[in-house]
């Protein structure tokens, strides 16, 4: 089965040199060719990330120093974790707003159940099923009941969070910091903490995931034209539930490593992580309206996003700058995955007026 991906056929060697009279080892249209690929969008995040830390660096020497870096990863890490999993889910059309919650509800359930005397082991497991159980009553119900994902997950956002603070009463949940999954949250290897490593191993399966199996063509294929691949024998409808079981699953995986980092569960955190999730997968290059995801491209949003909170961190300003600075973020990000194409349209054009010349 070849899913329709929206993607472009591929010339024979020479055609296109053949017709603008250019050798295909010049630079200019080589790389004008890279820039007229479906990386555009995440070709153009590389070049602001660079600029970013850059400035970043100018404005506070402290920011490029390997100790805030490796801090930087650590809290990038939970939208990492996340945003993989998003990017299955939004690049299938769909979108999940639970997610936070989801994160709350395993933070303070597991630190429940670490408190009543579970093993750590046992907990960590427990902990990322029962994401997984809240993302496959989302996947039941947005696949399965036609009912709309954004409605579903905006309505079980509320639903899992207030399950989180009823069990709790909103007060958090102390870890003891002697247990297993305390030390997993205290615990660096080469520099870097296990939840920097974890995000990574999630980043490198989820690549594969997505460019390399069945299931990732199926992804792409439903969000550039669902019908198209259920008249080619795919079960659609249990494809895109799976995309949000997997990230009911990323949510359950990132409030373990959050409680551990933070030494507590509690119902009242991470608010709002939806939409910085989002904002880094959609600044990323991944199309809002589906049919189009790259994993990297979301792990250079989520760098971003957090580079910027991290930045106005040591830079002295007030945090509550940082869901200001978040929600233009992504306006921004949504700008770009609209427009991003003829930006780098723009320059692909300018590069080829140069090499002409």
């Amino acid at each position: 089965m070849t899913a329709d991906t929206g993607s472009t056929a591929t010339e024979g060697p020479g055609s296109a040199d053949a017709r603008d009279g250019t050798s295909p080892t010049e630079p200019g249209p080589r790389l004008a060719r890279i820039l007229n690929d479906a990386n555009k969008p995440t070709l153009l995040m590389v070049g602001v990330t660079v600029l970013l830390f850059a400035a970043l660096g100018v404005a506070t020497p402290d920011f490029l120093t390997f100790a805030n870096l490796s801090n930087l990863a650590t809290q990038v890490a939970p939208i990492v974790i996340v945003g993989v999993a998003m990017t299955f889910v939004i690049t299938s059309g769909q979108i999940d707003l639970s997610v936070g919650s989801t994160i709350a509800f395993v933070a303070a359930v597991s630190a429940e159940m670490l408190v009543a005397g579970l093993d750590s082991s046992l907990v960590i497991v427990l902990g990322i099923l029962s994401g997984a159980a809240w993302g496959l009553v989302n996947g039941w119900l947005a696949a399965y009941q036609r009912i709309p994902p954004f409605v579903v997950t905006l309505a079980t956002m509320s639903v899992i969070r207030g399950v989180a603070l009823l069990r709790t009463e909103g007060f958090s949940v102390p870890i003891d910091n002697r247990l297993m999954l305390a030390q997993l949250g205290q615990t660096d290897l080469l520099g870097f903490s296990v939840s920097a490593w974890i995000a990574l191993v999630v980043a490198v399966l989820g690549a594969i995931l997505l460019n390399h199996t069945r299931y990732g063509q199926y992804i792409t294929g439903i969000g550039s034209n669902e019908e198209s691949v259920r008249r080619a024998g795919v079960n659609t409808r249990r494809t895109k539930m799976l995309a949000l079981v997997f990230t009911g699953a990323a949510a359950g995986l990132a409030g373990l490593l959050i409680a551990a980092r933070l030494g507590s569960g509690s119902a009242n955190s991470a608010e709002a992580f939806e939409l910085t999730v989002i904002a880094a997968v959609v600044l990323g290059g991944t199309n809002l309206f589906g049919g189009r995801g790259t994993i990297v491209g979301t792990v250079i949003g989520a760098l971003i996003t957090g580079a910027i909170a991290n930045g106005l961190t040591l830079l002295g300003m007030s945090p509550f700058l940082t869901p200001i600075v978040t929600g233009c973020v992504l306006i921004l990000a949504i700008w770009l995955n609209l427009r991003g194409r003829d930006i780098a349209d723009l320059a692909s054009q300018m590069l080829g007026r140069r090499a002409a010349q």
